[in-house]
């Protein structure tokens, strides 16, 4: 681990940090607003004013970080931030030799990190400012460096105010000469409200020397309506009822008579005069002008999307709990684009973010002017009404349907989306906002299985399905580790010398409750969830290690592996096959990798890279359903596939069906052409398995040759091989 270098006047950074007096326990509580906006507007779960000590770092306010953790300076990355002028970004600290071994990291606590550093008006850094998240973060882009910078001035405006609060309570000199040095305009005044002195800045920002501002009424800087306002700070600071950090809006005058917004804030001290013992204040006052607008756009940044100029979920969140709060009837609708990847990835971001900026518009057009929208992210927006009626809600669905389905403008063309709604209401669907959401988009889940252009309204049942979806991903966790997933397998055979050629290993739960389940009772809440990968991976372990014990009765035999989607989504397939071929002494060509079109089109590039090293190693690669998808002939072409699948919907009709006889047997003089195998799936009579043989069909699968069947009873029918269980890896 890398320590933080120390600063080249650390004593003068200490003494420099002590004049702010910060309590560690209590924290500065000014401060919380302040970073509560910064973990908003950045989406982080954590962030944090940080103040960095001799040895130790102390949080002067925080939100989302729970727990102790290591308060060591060396440990700490704001120790780092500040040794920086600019914001110090880390986007994975896994990765980054500074902090991969950092007690942090292994902890888990931090993987992304911003941060910038907390100035004193001498220069000295004080601690920094600091967005954090447990996940790594890519592209912190300079538009983010710079909001997170505006809000480290909001935080040392704050900080200024505590160092001049503490000077004031060591009396007129100390704060004077803190004054002397602050950036910020700062008058004193005795009892009678009568300025005694003024320091620089304070005589640019009302357009006085300090002479002219001598002695004069304070309340004269502000409009006339203001004096009462200004009193009532000088006695509530008196009586030590108005602390530093709590402001007074009022209108200051300036140069020339003109008005501006400033915030008061108010302190006082005890002086020994001649006349005996005198109160006397200090007034901070803080020009709003820069400040306001600085605000309103740290406000459209954290609750606005920049791209379309709609609200974002945040605040669509915050309208909805106020109706829920004041029991206002709510719908909502949930909209998502289709087809939008593709524009974005084949025509590039900027005609996306053109297609973005045209959908947002046509939703305001179609759901109307009482109607909140919000984008969401992505391509996905919502857009809430204040009615319970689902004819209504239904019909303005539909509107932005059909207005998401007219053509739009991008880049140098014309392109189509389509769109699917789903919509929910209150109080008829939910309890709570969040509530609401979620049903909106199970409905909007719903909508996308009708096709394009749909809209549905949720219904308790959709609730109820993904509750089930949940239990099973729940009880699939318990299957991994006690061993409940198990590989069935299915011979396939020769055409032409009927003899076994291998077998597809086909994944099974012997559930404890519900017996053997199929892949279609479990296996789309396993490619939807965490547990694909983990899955995938058992699968082709068990199954390897079972091809080799396999071979040693049948040196020939072939095993064959359906692939997961997510097993390319890791991006390094070929060093998981190597690595499981080596582990069970497997030679690459007794193992075949099916693949379907789905997982091709969800990222081809991506795929074809992935599939050409397993190709070279020797590994056999097979299309699985060859035929039911529309890009299979193009897919031929551009992949390093060896085989095809004929899917069983056309072998099981091709006799009755003239069409789907011509399709297999136009497969079949296909892949001859190209010099590919053909395995036909879904082989249930002799009559079938004779007119593939007839048509040179190189191997077949089903009934005819052998049902789907445990290891045990597989070795036994198809390799002779005694009632012994095969070994099985789990993975």
């Amino acid at each position: 681990m890398r320590c933080p270098d120390r600063s080249p006047d650390e004593p003068g950074r200490l003494r420099a940090l002590a004049e702010y007096s910060i309590d560690e326990a209590d924290g500065l509580p000014s401060l919380d607003a302040i970073v509560d906006m910064a973990a908003r507007l950045f989406g982080c779960p954590a962030a944090a004013v940080n103040m960095v000590g001799e040895e130790r770092v102390f949080l002067a306010s925080s939100f989302g970080i729970e727990g102790d953790f290591d308060h060591s300076r060396d440990a700490s990355f704001c120790a780092h931030a500040i040794n920086q002028t600019e914001v110090m970004v880390v986007e994975d600290a896994r990765s980054d030799p500074r902090f991969n071994d950092n007690p942090l990291v292994s902890a888990g606590m931090i993987r992304f990190y911003a941060g910038i550093a907390l100035r004193a008006p001498s220069g000295h850094a004080l601690g920094a400012l600091c967005v954090i998240d447990t996940q790594p973060h890519e592209g912190f882009t300079p538009p983010d460096r710079e909001r997170l910078a505006a809000l480290a001035r909001l935080v040392s405006d704050k900080l200024e105010l505590r160092r001049l609060e503490v000077a004031a309570q060591g009396g007129a000199d100390p704060f004077r000469t803190m004054a002397s040095t602050s950036s910020g305009a700062i008058l004193s005044c005795d009892e009678a409200g009568l300025i005694t002195s003024a320091n620089t800045a304070a005589c640019a920002l009302f357009g006085h020397g300090e002479e002219a501002l001598r002695d004069r009424p304070v309340e004269q800087l502000f409009a006339a309506a203001d004096g009462a306002l200004v009193h009532h700070g000088l006695d509530q600071a008196r009586n030590g009822t108005l602390p530093i950090t709590q402001g007074t809006i009022v209108t200051a005058i300036g140069p020339g008579g003109l008005p501006f917004k400033a915030e008061l804030h108010f302190s006082h001290w005890h002086e020994e005069t001649p006349e005996g013992e005198r109160i006397h204040f200090g007034l901070v006052v803080d020009d709003l002008t820069f400040r306001l607008r600085e605000d309103e756009a740290l406000h459209r940044l954290t609750y606005y999307d920049p791209l379309t100029g709609l609200p974002n979920r945040a605040l669509l969140m915050q309208h909805l709990e106020a109706a829920f709060a004041a029991r206002q009837p709510v719908g909502l609708i949930v909209a998502d684009l289709s087809g939008f990847t593709d524009i974005n990835n084949t025509m590039g971001h900027a005609a996306g973010d053109d297609v973005l900026r045209q959908a947002a518009a046509r939703i305001r057009d179609a759901a109307g002017p009482d109607a909140h929208l919000a984008r969401l992210g992505g391509d996905e927006f919502a857009a809430m009404l204040p009615l319970r009626d689902p004819l209504t809600l239904g019909a303005a669905a539909r509107a932005i349907n059909r207005a998401l389905a007219r053509p739009m403008l991008a880049g140098d063309g014309e392109v189509r989306v389509g769109s699917d709604c789903g919509m929910a209401m209150a109080p008829d669907h939910a309890d709570t906002p969040d509530e609401l959401m979620g049903n909106a988009e199970l409905a909007l889940l719903q909508a996308r299985k009708g096709g394009h252009n749909e809209a549905a309204m949720f219904a308790a049942h959709m609730r109820a399905s993904a509750v089930a979806r949940r239990m099973v991903e729940a009880d699939l966790i318990t299957a991994l580790e006690h061993g409940q997933l198990e590989l069935f397998y299915q011979p396939q055979v020769s055409l032409h010398s009927a003899e076994l050629t291998g077998a597809e290993a086909l994944i099974r739960w012997r559930h404890p409750a519900h017996g053997l389940l199929d892949p279609a009772a479990f296996l789309p809440a396993v490619e939807a969830g965490p547990l694909a990968l983990p899955v995938a991976q058992w699968v082709l372990d068990t199954a390897c290690a079972q091809a080799a014990e396999w071979r040693e009765a049948d040196p020939d035999f072939r095993m064959s592996v359906n692939l997961s989607a997510s097993q390319f989504r890791e991006g390094d397939l070929a060093s998981a096959v190597r690595d499981v071929l080596e582990r069970h002494r497997l030679p690459a060509e007794a193992l075949e990798l099916e693949i379907t079109e789905n997982i091709i089109l969800d990222g081809q590039d991506s795929v074809l890279d992935q599939l050409r090293p397993l190709r070279a190693m020797g590994v056999h690669l097979s299309f699985d359903d060859f035929g039911t998808g529309f890009a299979s002939l193009t897919m031929l072409r551009d992949f390093p596939v060896g085989l095809l699948k004929i899917d069983r919907s056309f072998i099981q009709s091709m006799q009755s069906s003239p069409r789907d006889r011509t399709i297999v047997t136009g497969v079949i003089r296909l892949a001859r052409e190209l010099g590919l195998e053909v395995i036909a799936e879904g082989v249930e009579t002799k009559s079938a398995a004779q007119f593939l043989r007839r048509h040179f069909c190189d191997k077949a699968q089903g009934f005819l040759f052998g049902a789907p069947c445990p290891a045990a009873a597989f070795a036994q029918q198809h390799l002779n091989i005694g009632p012994r269980r095969p070994r099985l890896v789990r993975g």
